[in-house]
């Protein structure tokens, strides 16, 4: 590693600890040529497979994209971006683990949207109203009735209680 410093072609690690979610190596490192030291990140490299769109496109799996959708649907709901994070890295290693070289594009979203049905029924709705490019109202209810009777009746009270406590917009 060279230094970013002095640009020294060589640099001891000093110390070297696991990222609390256990996905990345921390590095303590210090020049030994000008005596600065500074961290670096390793990660697993995975191998994705490409994304075949449905018009037929290949192109390379982008996270940021699967990122910006998701975090739009999730738009001002209490979910935190360690949750967001977590989600997105889950369905990288479903992808990564599934051993095929390419993947419909559809894939990716039923996988988004599993994901969001498990972090917050709200932001599952709003995704699903793009992603399932509803025709009409009827298919919009559908889907809203069949995630109510999912809820369990400890979903069910915590979303009456957010509903009766008055919070909104």
């Amino acid at each position: 590693m060279h230094c970013p410093f002095c640009g020294a072609d060589d640099t001891k690690v000093v110390d070297s600890r696991l990222t609390p979610d256990g996905a990345r190596v921390r590095r303590r490192r210090r020049c030994p040529d000008c005596g600065e030291r500074f961290t670096t990140f390793e990660v697993a490299e995975l191998r994705l497979p490409r994304v075949v769109k449905s018009d037929g496109l290949r192109v390379d799996f982008d996270p940021e994209k699967l990122r910006t959708g998701m975090a739009r649907a999730l738009e001002k709901r209490p979910v935190s971006t360690e949750d967001l994070n977590t989600a997105i890295r889950r369905i990288e290693h479903r992808l990564a683990t599934s051993g095929r070289d390419e993947i419909p594009s559809r894939l990716i979203g039923d996988l988004a949207m599993g994901a969001l049905r498990d972090l917050d029924h709200v932001a599952y709705v709003r995704f699903a109203s793009v992603y399932l490019a509803f025709e009409d109202i009827e298919a919009f209810r559908e889907l809203v009735d069949s995630l109510a009777q999912e809820l369990t009746p400890e979903a069910r009270r915590a979303q009456r209680d957010l509903l009766d406590s008055g919070e909104g917009a």
